[in-house]
């Protein structure tokens, strides 16, 4: 349902499906936002802890999901096209609501919020090089070259590190090619560098085992973040590492 709804929202950007197949795909949007709702509803009405659900980010993604739909019945009238539009496009966010149905989603995030200040500082010190390297540009090529000032050298700079190279603005003195040499060979080095960390950080969260056995298969070896039996799905005893 949600990869069907997600299919729904970027078929009916096309214009000429749109056109063609209009009312289908208002008839396919009142379907999935009813399903979407009645799901959303039924799971404040079975958790324990209903707000503690809808603040949650599923919570809010689950929210995304409906509103948009459910808000555009009250915006009619030409002047807010715009404004329906934007709110119906906000639909997209289903897609996040397939990451609770992942096992290794939990894994990868925290793997991600483990490392969020090594990847910050390495963020930071992109931005520093990319601003150092976009002034150097703008001192060393001619305006003709397109490096007229310090934000489009760092713009170039920011394309070139990241190996996309776009093309649009390049260096035409030798000494600028030069410069662009060496920083497209670093970028293959920096590009390396948020993998590692992450990757790191996932291999750590994958030694932190613990040795419950469980009691329906026998089955130990599991996660220390881990509830259920990764076997059977039987549920395990708690885990001396959540206390």
């Amino acid at each position: 349902m949600i990869f069907l709804s997600v299919l729904a929202v970027i078929l009916e950007s096309v214009s000429d499906i749109r056109l063609n197949y209009g009312i289908y795909f208002v008839w396919a949007e009142r379907i999935f936002t009813g399903f979407f709702l009645i799901e959303y509803i039924l799971r404040i009405v079975i958790v324990k802890k209903p707000w503690h659900y809808i603040k949650s980010f599923f919570g809010i993604v689950d929210l995304l999901s409906i509103l948009p739909s459910l808000l555009a019945f009250f915006f009619a009238g030409a002047q807010s096209l715009m404004i329906i539009r934007s709110l119906r496009l906000l639909r997209i966010f289903r897609i996040f609501k397939l990451t609770q149905y992942l096992g290794e989603a939990t894994q990868l995030s925290l793997a991600l919020l483990a490392s969020r200040k090594k990847i910050t500082l390495f963020i930071g010190t992109v931005l520093i090089l990319v601003s150092i390297l976009g002034a150097i540009m703008y001192l060393i090529e001619p305006p003709e070259s397109g490096f007229t000032n310090i934000p489009k050298g760092i713009y170039w700079s920011i394309v070139t590190l990241t190996t996309v190279g776009y093309g649009d603005i390049a260096p035409i003195t030798p000494l600028g090619q030069i410069v662009a040499s060496l920083i497209m060979i670093m970028g293959y080095g920096i590009i390396a560098v948020p993998t590692g960390i992450v990757t790191s950080e996932m291999t750590r969260n994958n030694i932190k085992t613990d040795h419950r056995i469980c009691e329906n298969c026998k089955s130990n070896q599991h996660s220390g973040f881990a509830k259920f039996c990764h076997n059977c799905g039987e549920k395990l005893p708690e885990s001396p590492t959540s206390k």
